[in-house]
């Protein structure tokens, strides 16, 4: 490695090592010297920090320094979170998660109840979820998708690391049961916990107006919340 790698290297450290959020690679390409090899380098700080305390890891295409998971035991401190997701929340994160992108409307009927604009807005501000663009239907409506930070707070590289259907049906997560017998005679999908004929979870949820329809070319996963039974 030459004198100018070798500095391009310790310059890449000092990013990562500085940043409190994983570090897209485009970011990194801009604030190395021009004629950097970020993918080399990448490559290289990988390998020096594998098998150590600290290891390289990614998210999405961003990139952090993270400590090392066998180690995770050994810093783990338990403290009392005041404030957890609720279970609209966490439905609406793993519908948008499976289903990306997509519309609000796509999501309410989905989980067969309205959706609060307060939960978006919640997940959005966690950095979880962003908006991706339009809808090319009637009324533009806006689609959601997951971000690079939901990637690396749930310890996934990439979107395909999500569990798979057998996976959740395992863990209890997915009805079992085909999709002819999880369709009502409504035409919409039950959903575990939730209310009839388009109620709202209690102390979650406001309807906001009847949901749009689906496109026609999205499918449709009912996601079962295991807290939702507590």
């Amino acid at each position: 490695m030459s004198d100018a790698d070798a500095q391009h290297l310790r310059l890449l450290e000092a990013i990562l090592f500085a940043a409190a959020d994983p570090v897209p690679e485009r970011v990194l390409a801009d604030r190395l010297p021009e004629g950097a090899d970020v993918e080399a380098l990448l490559e290289h700080l990988g390998a020096h920090y594998a098998g150590r305390g600290v290891n390289l890891v990614k998210a999405g295409q961003a990139w952090a320094l993270r400590t090392a998971p066998d180690l995770a035991r050994f810093l783990t401190r338990e403290t009392e979170v005041a404030r957890r997701l609720s279970r609209a929340a966490v439905e609406t994160l793993a519908i948008i998660g499976y289903h990306q992108p997509v519309t609000r409307a796509e999501i309410e009927e989905i989980r067969g109840v309205g959706l609060s604009r307060g939960t978006l807005d919640m997940l959005f501000e966690q950095g979880w979820v962003r908006p991706k663009g339009r809808r090319r239907t009637p009324g533009r409506p806006v689609t959601w998708g997951t971000t690079d930070a939901f990637l690396d707070h749930f310890g996934l590289e990439s979107l395909g690391d999500l569990p798979g259907i057998d996976e959740l049906k395992a863990a209890g997560l997915l009805d079992p049961r085909p999709a002819i017998d999880m369709v009502s005679a409504a035409g919409r999908p039950p959903v575990a916990g939730a209310g009839q004929g388009g109620e709202t979870d209690a102390g979650t949820d406001e309807p906001d107006g009847p949901a749009e329809p689906l496109d026609p070319d999205d499918g449709v996963t009912v996601l079962h919340d295991p807290k939702a039974q507590e």
